[in-house]
């Protein structure tokens, strides 16, 4: 007897995929984890994902006819594209680029929001915005731009790595007197990652130090060739302070917008994002939404994340009332009766009960994920490749010195031209803190670290969002491993895990042991039988090996945990002072 067909778009939402075959969501969620997938109820898979998934219940699937291919080349597929794969195309039409704005600290970002701010008051409004929600809208030409005032690129890769992407354009802001920095490479790792097209707003021309030749050429390096010199990256010169450039800005936004052709349903199915949200003590739950699909009305019933509610208020961002909101909108909304986080995606149901359904269901696979949640790793890579999962490898590699880097990335370069390719994301010095971890998760990308540390929030993170992270000492051991990984041979490793750290407060001579030192455990526990490493300065390591003794008063013991003070011994070392810090750490098999 031959399977049953069933028609599927090329991206379909699991709790719909659900509805089509009529089973439970959190079944069809399971499914997918077996299959080393791992998605929430509100996330999108793609058609061959879909296909394996309904075949198990004796389905065959059947790709629906489409007038329009919703498929990006490589890479993620845009949120707006997912967004519209089921709408029919005739009623799409061009809804406002959404907007967001990354760089380096000092080079002007604030300034530059509120030059563009300011371009809108052509209404004659002297006092401009009067609440702030998080976005904007500024019209130009007759059209709408609409500005996601975010803090920054952790929040843009927050967003991503909640399944969403708010922004269809990123505005690099580059000082023109102060060059490249290393968050504003971080930026453009985070923009590029995403696969959203970059506009380099080149900020504070109007000083009299201003270089913008080497800006260009700086940028042309990290493959941002300005459109002047052949490439096709717009770099517009700006200044904030003086308001010049600001047209050119906008115009270059509505001219990249033009040949994205950006689109959207306005009478489709109503669905967006959560910019942010906040408990107000006299209003409740204020959130703000984007609406990137469909029309938001007064009334609505909305779930976003775990938080559900019937819209009671809708205020668009100068705090003025509205009935309605179409695509690509910013609006204040009150009516949640939880806080959602930013980057959730929201929808509009038909009750409360539906709603109710869907928030327990979310409630049950974020229990279920978190209990099967597993490391993206370098050993699971071939075996994904096998499947049709994973076409590249994702790297965030991490050094101590440029002269480290260089050669690190051309081994990389080699290594990469294989079956499988291996694609460095962000390459930087210093040690791995919480930004490269949020990339990596939100990017499906392993984390090599060369001669440096993970900071303890780092590493916190990394296991939380289940982010694996790689340190080697020596290149050839580090590329021996992506070497393996690539042709399927790589067997598990040792890795380090640290399970306490303390500080040295005092130094003890004991005519046995020699020097002592008198510690307080700040964090976790020391073991007799454990690893220890002592550091002084911010990162200098000054001894690594194994404890010769550890006592609490005068006597011996195993382990000292946090709040205790305790000496401790090191085998043929001596040299200890007070403010090293000591780092107790295992050696784990990593499966």
């Amino acid at each position: 007897m031959s399977a049953k067909k069933i028609e599927l778009p090329a991206s379909i939402v699991i709790r719909d995929l659900a509805q089509k075959i009529e089973k439970s969501p959190i079944e069809i969620i399971k499914k997918l984890m077996t299959n080393g997938v791992m998605a929430t109820i509100n996330q999108s898979v793609d058609f061959d994902t879909a296909a394996i998934v309904v075949a198990e219940y004796g389905f065959e699937a059947v790709l629906e006819a489409q007038d329009e291919v919703v498929k990006e080349e490589s890479g993620e597929v845009p949120l707006w594209r997912r967004l519209i794969a089921d709408e029919d195309t005739k009623a799409l039409i061009a809804r406002p680029p959404v907007v967001t704005i990354l760089g380096h600290v000092d080079h002007g970002k604030t300034s530059l929001l509120d030059a563009l701010r300011q371009t809108d008051v052509a209404a004659g409004e002297a006092g401009g915005i009067t609440q702030h929600i998080g976005a904007y809208q500024v019209e130009k030409k007759g059209r709408t731009i609409t500005f996601l005032d975010t803090p920054g690129h952790a929040a843009f890769t927050a967003m991503r790595a909640r399944g969403a992407q708010g922004a269809d354009i990123v505005i690099l802001v580059v000082a023109a007197d102060d060059g490249v920095m290393p968050q504003t490479r971080e930026a453009i790792a985070h923009a590029k990652a995403a696969r959203v097209p970059i506009i380099v707003a080149l900020n504070k021309i109007d000083k009299p130090n201003s270089n913008p030749d080497r800006v260009k050429q700086q940028l042309a390096e990290l493959e941002l060739v300005p459109d002047e010199w052949g490439g096709n990256t717009m770099v517009i010169p700006v200044s904030a302070k003086q308001k010049q450039g600001i047209d050119d800005l906008l115009e270059g936004i509505l001219l990249v917008a033009d040949n994205i052709d950006i689109r959207a349903n306005p009478l489709g199915k109503v669905i967006g994002t959560v910019i942010e949200a906040e408990v107000d003590k006299s209003k409740g739950t204020v959130a703000t939404l984007l609406v990137q699909n469909g029309t938001l009305e007064s009334g609505d019933i909305v779930v976003a994340g775990r938080s559900y509610g019937r819209m009671k208020a809708l205020s668009d961002y100068k705090g003025r009332p509205v009935k309605k909101v179409g695509p690509s909108t910013p609006v204040a909304v009150m009516g949640l009766n939880g806080v959602p986080a930013a980057g959730d995606v929201f929808q509009v149901v038909d009750s409360e009960k539906e709603a109710r359904a869907i928030v327990g269901e979310r409630a049950d696979a974020a229990k279920t994920a978190a209990n099967v949640q597993k490391k993206i790793s370098l050993e699971d890579l071939f075996a994904n490749f096998k499947a049709g999962e994973a076409k590249e490898l994702n790297l965030i590699v991490k050094a101590d010195v440029q002269g480290s880097l260089e050669p690190i990335m051309s081994e990389l370069a080699e290594l990469g031209k294989g079956e499988i390719g291996v694609k460095v994301l962000y390459a930087e010095t210093g040690n791995i803190g919480e930004n490269d971890v949020m990339l990596a998760s939100a990017s499906k990308a392993i984390i090599i670290g060369f001669s440096v540390q993970a900071d303890v929030a780092a590493r916190r993170l990394a296991e939380a969002e289940g982010v694996s992270i790689r340190l080697y000492d020596i290149i050839y051991r580090m590329t021996e491993d992506i070497e393996k990984a690539l042709k399927g041979m790589l067997e598990p490793v040792i890795v380090e895990k640290v399970i306490g750290r303390a500080s040295v407060l005092a130094v003890f001579s004991a005519s046995k042991l020699g020097r002592v030192a008198g510690c307080r455990v700040t964090e976790g526990e020391l073991r007799r039988n454990a690893k220890v490493r002592l550091l002084r300065g911010a990162s200098d390591i000054v001894f690594e090996g194994e404890m010769a003794s550890l006592r609490h008063e005068k006597e011996d013991v195993r382990e000292m945990r946090t709040g205790f003070e305790c000496g401790v011994g090191f085998k043929n070392f001596n040299d200890i002072q007070v403010g090293d810090h000591l780092v107790c750490y295992v050696l784990e098999t990593s499966s």
